[in-house]
């Protein structure tokens, strides 16, 4: 498992298939480094100097090497909407010593048809992985008998259990161990009542190693870690996922730039095709901004007669379609940037929600696939 899981599986020799086109690729690189944005080399600092590693993660990390070697088994949580950008990369090495097992959650905001993809790709090098909805116990339930099944040596002769569980910020750690704790509470005596972990939607609400219990026989305990990312992010590209996903605050990068490579990834994979009336469980109002977001962004596209590989035309789409979001939300034009930092926050918590569509942003390793034929 080592050699397979190892450093081989991050550099296994199939070179990572990048989203976009060479001409998305130039449009991207020219949109981050605009005179409306700021440099590449400010992309990750942010326009405060936000400090994306801050001293506690540095701290974290620290204590999770030392503690690791203590515990019996490890949930890795990572977001399925992009399994290898959210996996720390930093700690790889040292977790590949343990049983593991890839808790991909989330998937409710996947693409069902790419986590097929993923999950088949996670086959191919031998990890154990599956994937979950934190706020749906069915799935929580099938990964704790996952890990009773890869713990069952330990279980027979240790009268004590210890697992790990850790992640990159906002990835549902916490939501992950509530649900674990929900699933096994008849199993504790009233006294014993374990209590619920911390739950925010901000990167950065577990700041330090905390134990749970969710078991009893053998008794089970549940080290919750922070979540912590790696001190450099390599490339653009991924950061630009992180932050989509949460994982990174939106001030670090600025939710208008944040925005506007969300809007770029819609219009590259023709997401108004895709895009269905509404939603069943969503009530009237809901429906009606669904559909009137969505039906803005789709003509925009429709009206648009340009190419998506140069920049300038695809620059001139998205500036059409932030304008067409200013007036439909309702944000006064005198309000100029700060008016489309207020557009750019609610198209981000509409794609945060998935009333967008289910999207996965990393490409499967190995897999020649162009974005603009990726079916959502």
């Amino acid at each position: 498992m080592a050699a397979v899981c190892g450093r081989g599986f991050w550099a296994s020799g199939r070179r990572v298939e990048r989203q976009f086109d060479r001409g998305m690729r130039s449009w991207m690189m020219a949109m981050v480094m605009s005179r409306r944005h700021y440099s590449a080399s400010s992309l990750i600092e942010g326009p405060e100097a936000v400090n994306w590693y801050p001293g506690h993660m540095a701290s974290a990390t620290r204590n999770i090497r030392g503690q690791i070697k203590s515990v019996d088994f490890i949930l890795e949580i990572r977001d399925a909407r992009i399994p290898l950008s959210s996996a720390n990369q930093e700690l790889q090495e040292v977790l590949n010593m343990k049983k593991r097992l890839i808790v991909l959650n989330k998937m409710d905001l996947a693409n069902p048809n790419m986590m097929l993809k993923w999950k088949e790709y996670f086959e191919s090098v031998g990890q154990n992985h599956i994937f979950v909805n934190a706020h749906q116990s069915k799935t929580v339930k099938k990964m704790l008998e996952m890990v009773r099944t890869q713990l069952q040596s330990v279980i027979a002769k240790e009268p004590t259990v210890l697992v790990m569980i850790l992640g990159i910020p906002n990835v549902g750690k916490s939501c992950i161990i509530n649900s674990m704790s929900n699933i096994t509470r008849a199993n504790f005596s009233v006294q014993e009542q374990p209590k619920r972990a911390k739950v925010g939607p901000l990167p950065g609400v577990t700041r330090h190693v905390a134990g749970f219990k969710i078991g009893e026989r053998p008794s089970t305990y549940v080290l919750d870690t922070p979540g912590v990312l790696v001190p450099n992010i390599e490339n653009i590209e991924t950061g630009m996922k992180l932050a989509l996903t949460g994982a990174v605050k939106d001030t670090v990068i600025g939710e208008e730039r944040l925005a506007r490579y969300l809007l770029s990834v819609l219009n590259a994979r023709s997401a108004h095709l895709h895009w269905k009336s509404g939603f069943a469980k969503s009530n009237a109002t809901t429906i009606d901004t669904l559909s009137g977001v969505r039906d803005l962004l789709a003509s925009a596209c429709l009206k648009f007669d340009g190419s998506l590989e140069n920049k300038q035309d695809m620059e001139s789409l998205v500036d059409v379609q932030m304008n067409l979001l200013r007036r439909f939300f309702h944000v006064p034009v005198e309000l100029g940037e700060a008016g489309l930092e207020r557009v750019s926050q609610h198209l981000l918590e509409f794609y945060r929600k998935g009333r967008l569509g289910q999207f996965t942003l990393d490409i499967v390793p190995g897999k020649a696939t162009n974005i603009l034929n990726v079916k959502l």
